[in-house]
């Protein structure tokens, strides 16, 4: 690829990226994906503590139960 090529290649790319920051009309969807992403975090962070007790309790469960034998 020639020089004149590779320049113009990225003319066009920041051209493309400078169009793209004026656009305003996907933000709303921007800023969803923010929030969404922000309550993953939370219940993941809320979740961690939460580990251990669900661990007890299925193991709970799993000595409560009796084995099946054939």
């Amino acid at each position: 690829m020639s020089f004149a090529k590779v320049v113009q290649k990225i003319k066009s790319e920041i051209d493309f990226y400078k169009s793209l920051a004026k656009d305003t009309e996907g933000a709303s969807g921007i800023e969803y994906a923010i929030v969404a992403a922000m309550v993953a975090v939370v219940i993941a962070g809320l979740s961690g503590g939460m580990g251990a007790s669900i661990t007890t309790l299925f193991g709970t469960i799993k000595d409560a139960l009796k084995p099946i034998t054939p």
